[in-house]
């Protein structure tokens, strides 16, 4: 058993590596800076290496964004994992607002400079706006499913549809704004929850 494992847990490993050199290149330089050469000679690996397990620069790309989404390479989607559960267990819409704000603040710690390079690269490449359109309805699924968390327990503003909560959800919680405030305002990411949390609280809960 150990022999068939090995092999599998050594191109995991590989994998692991390559992704994480390539999250390091794409934002330090960019897409169109980013090649499989340099991906290759970051992680240690050969350039046939890179292409045997992602064929192209995008699908290598997609592939950063969903690993620094997720925070590792489990085929577990975001909102099936426990934390997501507990947040639909709540009783309290504060509580729900609050934990969903910390764990999206986990998540764009990671994720939001990767998509920024999607977004920079939407415009010339095909392949990149396709990804950043599907990475855009990846969120608004996401924060529509909480908007129906706290529609399910009566907590919205009178006269708040969940369409117009999940609008004002996805702006605050945006990547391109997380950046703003993290990188421009220079505020630690406890600050930016404070913040974020507080402004959710009032645009979208029944006083």
């Amino acid at each position: 058993m150990e022999d068939v494992k090995s092999p599998m847990r050594r191109s995991a490993q590989t994998r692991s590596r390559i992704v994480k050199a390539a999250q390091e290149l794409f934002v330090m330089r960019g897409y169109a800076g980013t090649t499989f050469q340099l991906v290759a000679d970051t992680a240690e690996v050969s350039v046939q290496t890179v292409y045997f397990h992602y064929g192209t620069k995008s699908e290598l790309l997609k592939h950063v964004v969903d690993v620094a989404s997720a925070g590792d390479d489990e085929p577990v989607p975001l909102l099936q994992r426990p934390w997501f559960a507990a947040l639909r267990a709540a009783k309290d819409p504060a509580e729900v607002v609050r934990g969903w704000v910390h764990q999206s603040g986990v998540i764009l710690d990671r994720v939001a400079p990767v998509l920024a390079v999607v977004r920079d690269a939407a415009g010339g490449d095909p392949g990149m706006a396709a990804q950043w359109a599907a990475n855009s309805e990846q969120r608004h699924t996401a924060h529509g499913t909480v908007i129906a968390i706290l529609a399910g327990l009566g907590a919205l503003r009178p006269g708040l549809t969940e369409s117009r909560a999940t609008d004002i959800t996805v702006g605050i919680l945006s990547p391109d704004l997380f950046l703003v405030m993290t990188r421009e305002c220079g505020w630690p990411t406890p600050q930016w929850e404070d913040w974020a949390a507080d402004q959710l609280s009032y645009g979208l809960l029944s006083p």
